[in-house]
């Protein structure tokens, strides 16, 4: 029996508080759910479905203003708010995390430095299928990776649910929306969409946290969480940044050093 229910319950009762967390959907599904009522908190659920990153609610303006946010996090929520910090986005004592420490019990912590000790550098394990194509990927010839990625970006309608999944895509306005000048070709074809999703890979280089949400939400199930995973990846083995696993991690993209390795330059 979870205490979740519990928790929320006595926050939303003696706080000015908000709780952000899963709740029932429709077909055996759940969807985010806001709770900002002590009856509220009955709704709340938890268990191997509640797979969506929501950190990206916890620093937005119309959440924030209904009271201090705690957010039910699992692992991949967790590494989006310290990276979030770190990009000083969230400050310290401004929310709260709910996580379940052992099966079905839940404690909240309330600083930084505590979500980052119970963290643990811990990641969100690979899914099966998503290992098998990043195999077959790491081992395929240029131009058959080539030839892949192109067919998937022609599929691309250009809806941006990917930027809208990601908690660490925080700019007011995207550079795919600036007109003057216009960086990226609003039309979805193949050109634009393969600058679309090469720019999105790079920003996201050393800062993605490998939710995977991105292909997850995609409505024509483009695998373009594999790109970000791939660069993360291969920023890890660069420079020894995890992002999302500490809060005195740097910027990859964004520090330099004079004995940085040159090695990624083909």
């Amino acid at each position: 029996m979870t205490n979740l229910h519990e928790i929320a319950h006595k926050l939303l009762t003696n706080d000015n508080r908000i709780v952000i967390g899963h709740a029932e959907g429709v077909n055996g599904r759940v969807r985010p759910f806001f709770a900002w009522t002590p009856e509220h908190a009955g709704r709340l659920v938890y268990d191997d479905r509640c797979l969506q990153n929501l950190a990206g609610y916890v620093y937005k303006k119309e959440v924030t203003r209904l009271g201090k946010p705690a957010v039910v996090a699992n692992t991949p929520t967790l590494r989006s708010i310290l990276r979030l910090a770190v990009e000083k986005q969230l400050t310290d004592g401004s929310f709260s995390a709910l996580v379940e420490e052992t099966p079905g019990q839940f404690v909240e912590l309330t600083g930084l430095a505590e979500m980052e000790r119970f963290l643990g550098g811990r990641v969100q394990p690979e899914k099966t299928s998503d290992k098998e194509l990043t195999e077959w990927l790491l081992h395929a010839s240029r131009s058959e990776r080539w030839h892949f990625w192109q067919t998937e970006f022609e599929r691309c309608i250009r809806c941006c649910a990917c930027r809208q999944a990601c908690p660490l895509c925080y700019c007011s306005q995207c550079t795919v929306e600036e007109n003057q000048p216009q960086w990226i070709p609003v039309a979805p074809h193949r050109h634009g969409n393969t600058e679309w999703h090469i720019m999105r890979a790079m920003h996201l280089a050393g800062r993605c946290v490998t939710c995977g949400q991105c292909g997850e939400v995609c409505p024509v199930d483009i695998p373009i969480h594999l790109l970000t995973f791939h660069v993360s990846d291969t920023v890890r083995e660069a420079y020894g940044v995890q992002a999302g696993t500490s809060l005195g991690e740097s910027s990859a993209m964004s520090t330099y050093r004079p004995d940085d390795r040159e090695n990624f330059i083909r």
